[in-house]
């Protein structure tokens, strides 16, 4: 097995080597160097101490020094140098209460999470993989380094990482390590929100977000994200479905592009169904006004998750929108466009068309063949630049006083008042005739006071 390591990496490897010390690629840039996959990052492991490290390099950054870990800095471009290490007890699921540094290569790998993770190359030695990493990568398992129990008793969120690895590469998860996130999933209530965020988008935005699944069957959303139990749980006995609330929601997220936005907002699009759900007469259930309340569970989801303010806000518009159906013509869809905001389109086309996927067949080519028409009524809009928004108009408060009218509430009343005429017809989109409009909006507003 070789690996073409980049010529910082080598030189970082060489110049500890020719100090008197071992130095190794480690970890993720192993296994994706194996996998064929480009190395986001360059990890190297080193028997040479913090303190060793800084004397052999002109520029260091102490980034970790407390564990072992230096950043080299080569033209600008940071390379994180640890030493092998032996870690102590963990006693709050993520951090060693004590690091011991050793000499030893193999007693650092031991400490890894995932065979797949635990695996060393130079050119000088080549491979190192005590534990199986490169065979597991060929039967696409995700396997613990030693006793799952200790891996993820050490640092909980190991046992998301778990899924999100299956997730991210297509694997499968090793039965006794799924045992050991099923045994210890309680305990992730330990790990914080910011760092379950991580891990939970990247499982989000790979090509296997149906592992969520996983993440639910394993138990760990029944502490993170309860509400998606609870989707999981629910049926939708309606002609329009065929899965659970839960299983329509990743059938949603499979059939969507893969992007964090549009990724969360089908996770979340019916989360408040369960919340929503009543019956008619004949059996049929509803889920009436499920749109508004799911958006605004979404944001408390979202805020308990740690998710940035821009995120939580795209999301929580394309959910009050996603059963938008406005009936297809240039006035409605303009006012759609006002409604739903210019920024959703054409997101919200996406989430339709990812939505109704994820339905049964009944009515589904009249479902999308709707869908398309509601596109192609926005792009026409658009590329005739009609106006869906107020700045839009070819009018502005600057006209009016220059007209004679004074700045104020009145003024803001006439404004919203043409734009409300120009959403109903386009053709009165034309300064002259929106200054004559305002001019008679005034005497009336003026007759009714």
């Amino acid at each position: 097995m070789r690996i073409d390591l980049p010529e910082h990496v080598k030189y970082i490897i060489e110049k500890l080597y020719d100090n008197g010390f071992e130095a190794f690629a480690v970890g993720g840039c192993v296994r994706d160097s194996i996998l064929g996959r480009k190395p986001q990052d360059w990890d190297i492991t080193t028997s040479a101490a913090p303190e060793q490290i800084k004397r052999i390099f002109k520029r260091t950054i102490d980034t970790g020094i407390q564990h072992g870990t230096v950043t080299v800095m080569l033209d600008h471009t940071g390379y994180e140098v640890t030493t092998y290490r032996i870690d102590g007890e963990y006693l709050d699921s993520r951090h060693p209460a004590e690091v011991t540094f050793t000499s030893n290569l193999v007693e650092d790998l031991k400490r890894r999470d995932f065979t797949i993770n635990a695996m060393a190359y130079n050119d000088r030695q080549g491979l190192v993989d005590e534990f199986e990493g490169e065979e597991d990568l060929k039967r696409g398992i995700i396997r613990c380094v030693g006793n799952p129990m200790d891996r993820f008793g050490e640092d909980a969120l190991r046992m998301l990482r778990a899924v999100r690895f299956a997730a991210q590469l297509g694997f499968d998860i090793d039965n006794d390590t799924k045992e050991g996130v099923k045994a210890l999933a309680p305990t992730i209530a330990k790990v914080s929100a910011e760092r379950i965020q991580v891990e939970l988008v990247k499982l989000l935005t790979s090509d296997h977000p149906e592992a969520m699944r996983t993440a639910y069957e394993l138990g760990l959303t029944r502490i993170f994200l309860p509400e998606f139990d609870e989707m999981m749980a629910t049926p939708q006995k309606n002609k329009h479905h065929m899965y659970t609330v839960g299983e329509h929601t990743i059938a949603t997220m499979v059939n969507i592009r893969n992007d964090k936005v549009l990724r969360i907002a089908m996770l979340l699009h019916d989360v408040a169904k369960p919340k929503c759900r009543t019956m008619d007469d004949e059996g049929q259930e509803h889920y009436y006004g499920h749109p508004q309340k799911g958006a605004d569970m979404a944001v408390d989801i979202l805020k308990r998750l740690k998710f940035d303010n821009d995120t939580i806000e795209s999301v929580r518009k394309l959910i009050l929108a996603h059963d938008d159906r406005p009936e297809i013509n240039p006035r409605n869809v303009r006012r759609a466009i006002d409604r739903i905001g210019i920024e959703q389109f054409p997101e919200i086309f996406e989430v339709k068309l990812a939505d109704t996927l994820g339905q049964s067949m009944y009515k589904r080519q009249e479902k999308l063949s709707y869908v398309e028409d509601f596109r192609q009524q926005y792009q026409n809009i658009i590329e005739s630049n009609e106006c869906v928004q107020k700045k839009d108009m070819n009018i502005s408060g600057r006209d009016l006083i220059a007209s004679g009218m004074k700045p104020g509430k009145e003024m803001g009343q006439i404004l919203d008042y043409l734009f409300e005429q120009v959403l109903d017809d386009s053709n009165l989109n034309e300064k002259h005739q929106l200054l004559e409009m305002a001019l008679s909006k005034q005497k009336e507003l003026a007759s009714e006071s």
